[in-house]
């Protein structure tokens, strides 16, 4: 059985790249046990996971590509993946926080945006 051993600067920017990754998601455990509401609870995750997840991503990339003696880029496609689909997935819970609050009469939530002038109506036909 052989080992296949990596130079230590490559070791110490893969472990500095997940400790990092560790430091935001405890960021986003933090503020999510803080936060008071719903809506306020959904920012901290979104943003510290996807820069945990960026950080993986750089440290599999590099270890990756140090062991195989090559670009290793197949790790993108999960970063890419999770970069659309983290922001649009929180804006669909906040709206669906927005809507069931409104539905219950929270007096917290802003009013629902109303337009400013009332729509054009079709000319009368005689």
């Amino acid at each position: 059985m052989t080992t296949n051993t990596l130079p230590l600067w490559i070791e110490i920017i893969v472990a500095i790249l997940l400790l990092a990754s560790a430091v935001l998601t405890l960021g986003a455990s933090w503020g999510l046990v803080r936060m008071r509401t719903f809506v306020q609870r959904m920012h901290p995750p979104a943003l510290a996971y996807v820069g945990a997840s960026w950080c993986v991503t750089f440290a599999s990339i590099v270890y990756f590509s140090a062991q195989n003696e090559g670009p290793q880029l197949h790790v993108w496609l999960i970063i890419i993946l999770l970069s659309i689909t983290v922001p649009i997935t929180t804006v669909l819970l906040a709206r669906a926080a927005l809507f069931r609050g409104r539905r219950l009469n929270d007096a917290t939530l802003p009013p629902a945006l109303q337009p400013k002038t009332p729509p054009p109506t079709a000319p009368e036909q005689h």
